[in-house]
């Protein structure tokens, strides 16, 4: 029996250890947990605090500064806003598109009080066009006759003009400028209070503001909250810099109408050119496999004019090819409480045309236009219904550019099909011709006249000039069929891209409510 109850005993004793040595452990983990909670609470409090400092009497929070971003903080700053921009690189930047500024986007830039940028970067004046095809050319020039003589295009390296406008932008006492990536929106209860990002020091921070205008580029992470993002990548562009290249014409783009897809040549500096290779869908011939390089020097450079040839095959030799994709995305918005997109992270086109600052300068125009009137920005549900006119109001500008990018690439596109070759052909042809069949194309092209009827009544135009061709002088029924086919095609390229751009938006944006909202009156501060 005695044995029994000292077994006993002990298993009562070992239990008893356990069970003890178990609620320690417990005991242990719960003020552990709660000290760290209390801590993180701390740490939490702190940064918000902080935060709440920084931003505390900010307005606005740009994320992004390129084009879009810098030419905007400096526009609103200039406003009296107090701005706060949070950039991902402030460093220069090393791009191979954003690099011609049509003379649209010059008279907003002017308009902006920013032309002195691109003063002291070597840009240099374009002052039209020369298109080469087949062994023909013609010469389109701007119409700027209306126009004080420092208007004109301008091309240049994008990093040294972003890089300016970043400069000007932070000169202004309200305007500050940090360097971060910014990781998400902060929002409550449908509304948009502000961003998280993590600093360059590696701290993650949250900023708020009553407005926060997203401008983050075609590669952005936060659109996808504000907009029903639909990319198209109809090709990709191979970038060279030509350098000590003479161009036929000076002070010119070029655009070769090669096969299958357009060559651009433009200068960038008193020294070098750009070329831009477009080439159809998204396989590339392999760069680092030497496929690239025969590629351009056997298929490519027999296609140049051959004042151009010899520059092209060095700069070929020399190795630094890049590659950069061509996206298209039409504006289809989620009008969202506390924040807006702008620039390439809202709306893309074809880059064949140059017109994507152009777009961005004239939406921040359109901005800054309607938020001026506004004191208070805190009613952000009053802001958010006055703002949607502002996707209204940019339409006509930004839905031609759009429209006429991606019309005319597809026009330019080689094809085995005879109605779309036809329709090439009478574009070149068209434009020869002169006059108003010349100004007024580049008109549209240049953003100096950004009308829809206008680039529609052109379009038109040159597919019954191709079809005027086929029956003089003397139609046949395979004569007739062939110019039915072409007005097909031509409505097939054009009306897809309308529909995308938003029929009613574009045309008749005068019937939509939203465009005569007035804006939300202000509260009145307590004595």
């Amino acid at each position: 029996m005695a044995p029994a109850i000292i077994f006993f005993d002990h298993i009562i004793l070992t239990t008893t250890l356990i069970a003890s040595f178990i609620a320690f452990l417990l005991l242990f983990y719960i003020f552990s947990r709660r000290s760290n909670e209390n801590s993180n609470r701390s740490k939490t409090n702190q940064t918000l605090k902080t935060v709440k400092s920084c931003n505390d009497d900010v307005d606005i929070i740009i994320v992004g500064a390129g084009v879009a971003g810098a030419a905007l903080a400096h526009t609103l700053g200039k406003e009296g806003r107090r701005v706060h921009v949070i950039e991902r690189d402030l460093t220069e930047q090393d791009r191979i598109v954003g690099e011609l500024l049509q003379p649209g986007g010059y008279l907003k830039l002017i308009e902006l009080g920013l032309e002195d940028c691109v003063k002291e970067i070597d840009a240099q004046r374009v002052l039209g066009y020369a298109l080469f095809k087949d062994g023909k050319h013609t010469k389109l020039s701007y119409p700027l006759e209306q126009f004080d003589s420092d208007v004109a295009g301008r091309s240049f390296h994008n990093g040294r003009f972003v890089q300016r406008m970043r400069e000007k932008a932070s000169s202004l006492p309200n305007v500050r400028m940090e360097q971060g990536t910014v990781t998400s929106l902060v929002e409550e209860n449908g509304v948009i209070k502000g961003v998280q990002y993590k600093t360059k020091e590696g701290q993650v921070l949250n900023a708020f503001a009553p407005l926060t205008i997203v401008c983050d580029g075609c590669f952005s992470n936060l659109r996808r909250s504000l907009c029903k993002p639909k990319v198209e990548v109809p090709s990709n562009f191979v970038g060279l810099v030509l350098e000590n290249c003479v161009l036929p014409f000076p002070n010119h783009g070029h655009v070769v109408l090669g096969d299958p897809s357009p060559i651009l040549f433009y200068p960038i500096s008193s020294s070098e050119v750009r070329c831009l290779v477009d080439i159809p869908g998204s396989k590339l011939p392999s760069v680092a496999s030497g496929e690239m390089a025969k590629y351009l020097k056997t298929t490519v450079a027999l296609q140049l004019p051959i004042q151009i040839r010899d520059s092209f095959i060095s700069a070929v030799e020399k190795g630094n090819i890049r590659t950069m994709p061509n996206r298209s995305m039409p504006a289809d918005p989620i009008p969202t409480p506390g924040a807006l997109l702008l620039g390439d992270a809202f709306n893309m086109r074809h880059p064949l045309t140059g017109g994507g600052m152009t777009v961005a300068l004239s939406d921040i125009v359109i901005l800054r236009d309607l938020l001026n009137p506004l004191v208070d920005l805190t009613d952000k549900e009053s802001l958010s219904k006055y703002i949607e006119s502002f996707y209204t109001l940019r339409k006509p500008v930004a839905s031609t550019i759009n429209t006429l990018a991606g019309a005319l690439y597809k026009v330019f596109l080689a094809s085995p099909d005879d109605a779309r070759s036809e329709m090439r052909r009478a574009c070149f042809d068209y434009l020869s011709l002169g006059g108003v069949c010349s100004s007024g194309p580049v008109a549209l092209l240049s953003g100096l006249n950004p009308r829809p009827m206008s680039l529609v009544l052109h379009f038109f135009a040159v597919a019954i000039f191709g079809v005027g061709r086929l029956l003089v002088p003397l139609p046949s029924v395979k004569r007739l069929w062939l110019g039915a086919r072409l007005i097909s095609s031509a409505s097939g390229i054009i009306f897809p891209i309308i529909k995308a751009e938003g029929v009613r938006q574009m045309f008749f944006p005068r019937t939509i409510p939203a465009i005569y909202r007035a804006p939300p009156t202000p509260t009145p501060s307590p004595q």
